[in-house]
């Protein structure tokens, strides 16, 4: 009998429109205990820079207070933009928040931008020229961190004395493309793949199964699928609720940032535009949910889902997470 299958939460702060940064922050905290209520496996928050519609430009920042505010469920970044930051930066501060809160610090490392290219530049520290695109470099770095494997003649030999030892995070490959599933497979790492981005990552997250090799941390492959989901007690209302992040989207590809919008506004521009589905969207009731969250899963292979959700309503998003946990109670 197989597993039954797992659900967690990717929470990208959302800030609706007529409402605060500030009050997004508070509104993922606030989630984030509800989820541990409602038994979600792990709560992850994302980074994104210079938007009015994200609130998180700092996962450590955020995953300290919803650790502390939370007792069991594991908390990390979904992920961290690895290119922003020297390796040993990330993991000395995900060491801390590991010796903080001992086996529940999940370290999910991305390489896009999580930004526009401007953006990006003023993150720089040095702006006398572009920063290189060294990820795969980044990335090996960070794990002989993580893992206490450099080299004994490497320069940086002595660093890998973290400041939470003996506690360490779970470090994860975030991905949408295929190279980051070679990368996860090469490197023997947990894969998180985005298909609320990309829908089209099935044969990506088979190609990491098949190609996996095993690493001292982990002997099989691991795979989570992190999709757009939103549930309520009616199609017609999980297809309004749903219409705020369509058009906060549909508005992000034509390069104008906007706030979570009201579902009416939404609505209205969506059908004015006749903006398509343009990514899988998992809608539903209670009654159709699981059977719809399960099939992706299925496509996948993964044992764990990761939910994510943006509702210009805080109550509606906490609504939704309550209608998926119920609808997977045995």
């Amino acid at each position: 009998m197989s597993a039954p299958l797992r659900l967690s939460v990717l929470d990208q702060s959302p800030i609706a429109a007529g409402s605060t940064p500030a009050q997004a922050l508070r509104n993922s905290v606030d989630l984030a205990c509800f989820a541990e209520e409602l038994g979600y496996e792990r709560y992850w928050v994302a980074e994104h820079h210079g938007t009015p519609a994200l609130a998180c430009a700092s996962p450590p920042a955020l995953i300290g207070p919803i650790a502390s505010a939370t007792k069991r469920i594991r908390v990390g970044s979904g992920g961290v933009m690895l290119p922003h930051y020297s390796p040993l930066h990330v993991a000395e501060t995900f060491s801390m928040l590991a010796g903080l809160f001992p086996n529940r610090i999940d370290l999910g490392v991305g390489r896009a931008a999580g930004t526009d290219p401007t953006t990006t530049f003023a993150l720089q520290r040095d702006r006398r020229q572009a920063s290189p695109d060294d990820f795969p470099q980044q990335l090996v770095e960070l794990m002989a961190y993580l893992d206490d494997d450099m080299p004994q003649d490497h320069p940086f030999a002595r660093l890998t004395a973290l400041p939470g030892r003996p506690e360490h995070p779970d470090l994860w490959l975030l991905g949408s493309s295929p190279q980051s599933g070679l990368w996860a497979a090469e490197l023997g790492l947990p894969y998180a793949f985005a298909d609320f981005i990309n829908p089209q990552g099935a044969e990506i997250a088979q190609h990491y199964r098949e190609h996996f090799t095993p690493a001292r941390t982990l002997s099989e492959p691991r795979v989570i699928a992190a999709v757009w989901t939103l549930c309520a007690e009616t199609e017609e209302e999980a297809q309004r609720l749903a219409a705020s992040g369509r058009m906060m989207i549909a508005l992000l590809q034509r390069g104008q940032l906007i706030p979570i919008p009201p579902p009416d506004v939404a609505q209205r521009f969506l059908e004015k535009e006749g903006v398509p589905l343009s990514r899988r969207l998992v809608l539903g009731t209670p009654d159709t949910i699981r059977t719809r969250l399960e099939a992706v899963a299925e496509e996948y292979g993964a044992s764990e889902l990761m939910i994510v959700t943006n509702t210009y309503d805080h109550a509606a998003r906490r609504r939704s997470f309550e209608l998926v946990a119920e609808a997977f109670r045995d």
